[in-house]
């Protein structure tokens, strides 16, 4: 590991912005689209809204080698398609042993988890929470609120992320509207 020099990034709780970000990566509904257990309420939304931006991530860049930090963070826009909250995509660490931490900013969400075993859990966070997604646990993000949902992570920079498995498998719970309450009930496509 070569050393590094020492830095600091402002951030703004209520948006997410860094102050110098690496990266951004934009996640609109054309991307997850599949994501969604009502797959015709998703293409609905397209054709009448247009492509709308579902979340946004700012991070800082680190190289992915043992000792670093990688850390961001994720704002989530409000909104549902169909009955179901806006959310990211969520993922499991390619390497499986490794954990995250999330630290509510702003606004009010869940955050979903799951083992490959079929454990489930899901907590509330908001402004002032820090979550513990230990190791073994996939993880997603879901905007219960009527405004942005921010959260900063951390995690160790080797632990690598495994879309794949959650695009082919989904979770195993939802987080839905049901008068006019998040709800969490079990995913129809996941017997």
């Amino acid at each position: 590991m070569r050393y590094m020099n020492p830095f600091v990034t402002e951030v703004d709780f209520a948006s997410g912005e860094l102050s110098a970000p690496g990266y951004v990566i934009q996640r609109k509904l054309s991307d997850m689209a599949s994501m969604y257990a009502d797959e015709a309420a998703a293409r609905r939304t397209l054709a009448d809204e247009g492509d709308r931006l579902i979340y946004e991530v700012q991070g800082v860049e680190l190289p992915d080698e043992e000792g670093q930090i990688p850390h961001c963070t994720t704002r989530i826009l409000p909104g549902r398609i169909g009955d179901e909250y806006h959310m990211t995509k969520g993922h499991y660490h390619a390497r499986r042993e490794q954990g995250e931490v999330y630290f509510g900013l702003s606004g009010r969400g869940c955050l979903v988890m799951q083992t490959e075993t079929g454990e489930t859990s899901v907590v509330q966070m908001v402004a002032g929470s820090a979550a513990y997604v230990p190791p073994f646990w996939a993880h997603r993000t879901v905007n219960v609120g009527d405004e942005d949902f921010v959260f900063f992570s951390v995690w160790e920079a080797r632990a690598g992320h495994d879309y794949g498995t959650i695009e082919r498998d989904g979770f195993r719970k939802l987080v839905l509207m049901r008068d006019g309450q998040p709800t969490v009930v079990d995913n129809p496509r996941i017997s």
